[in-house]
């Protein structure tokens, strides 16, 4: 994917979302920044993804204005990965958005605060690395007097709680209940909220999840097409595994193709959909889906694709 393609599609950089962001993790959900009085600021680089699209400039920049008055420079970054010296990249971000107001503003007495906020986007385990300044140098004792400090804002999406979900008000929700998700339960079952950004919120999932298919689902919807995560999904596994599944559960099904037909025939069952509606929109053999339901049961509101495998083969 190319870098044009994420700068132009990035969902952080609407305002609305940007606001939601920041009225969530910094202010407890109070609607305290409105999109309205947000500026965007000097475009940098826009993800990180490991070692790709490393820049040397913010991720996103946006002012907070109030009657044409600066109140905040706020910046964002992503982080799916862990990195040791975090204190020292954003200390000079921080440091020249302070040194512009002074060679920009040399005879103006207004001087307004940086706050930078680090997402991070992992899963596996929580943030281990420093989160200040003084943690990452090696100095003597007697000099840590004279030595100012410098902390980083940094929020573990994954991590957030159920009431933190709850408080987005924007496409940033879907996002961050997907990690959330993830993280306790190693697969995602979609809710209902329609997207206002749906390009938008796959270029970022396929960016932080290095999974093309959001990249190329989003080529298939329309512009400005409002969608629900259900019917994202439905395209990114019928794309993705289901063509091609012509196998019954007698014959063999391949294990991971297996696991797709699962997670889709449950999905469809928490819409109320009968054995026969499904086997007929995912163009499967009626006996296999009626097992696959049969093998649900109850569950499906809940399932876990595991187990309905391990019934499958077994019997119980």
């Amino acid at each position: 994917m190319a870098q044009k393609d994420l700068t132009e599609k990035n969902l952080e950089a609407y305002n609305d979302v940007f606001a939601d962001i920041v009225n969530v993790l910094l202010f407890q959900g109070k609607r305290t920044i409105h999109a309205a009085d947000l500026e965007d600021g000097v475009p940098g680089s826009i993800y990180k993804s490991g070692t790709l699209f490393h820049g040397q400039e913010r991720d996103i920049v946006k002012y907070w204005k109030m009657n044409n008055v600066r109140i905040a420079l706020y910046g964002m970054e992503n982080q799916t990965d862990q990195d040791e010296d975090i204190t020292l990249r954003l200390l000079g971000y921080d440091g020249a958005a302070y040194r512009e107001q002074l060679l920009k503003n040399k005879k103006q007495l207004h001087r307004y605060p940086v706050i930078t906020l680090v997402l991070y986007f992992g899963t596996k385990r929580h943030w281990r690395k420093n989160l200040s300044l003084k943690e990452r140098l090696i100095m003597p004792e007697e000099l840590d007097p004279f030595v100012n400090d410098y902390r980083v804002n940094l929020y573990e999406i994954a991590w957030l709680t159920e009431e933190q979900i709850r408080q987005f008000q924007s496409d940033f929700r879907i996002v961050a209940d997907y990690f959330v998700q993830v993280r306790k339960n190693k697969q995602y079952v979609p809710g209902e909220e329609t997207m206002e950004h749906v390009d938008a919120v796959l270029s970022l999932l396929s960016v932080l999840t290095q999974d093309n298919r959001f990249e190329e689902v989003a080529d298939l919807v329309k512009k400005g097409e409002r969608r629900n995560m259900c019917e994202v999904l439905d395209l990114v596994e019928e794309r993705g595994y289901n063509r091609g599944v012509e196998m019954g559960i007698e014959r063999g099904i391949e294990r991971g193709r297996l696991l797709s037909l699962i997670h889709q025939v449950c999905r469809k069952l928490q819409k109320y959909k009968t054995p026969d509606e499904i086997a007929e929109e995912l163009e499967e053999g009626i006996d296999v889906i009626k097992k696959i339901c049969e093998a649900a049961g109850e569950s499906a509101p809940e399932y876990n694709c595991e187990k309905i495998l391990r019934t499958l083969k077994t019997g119980n």
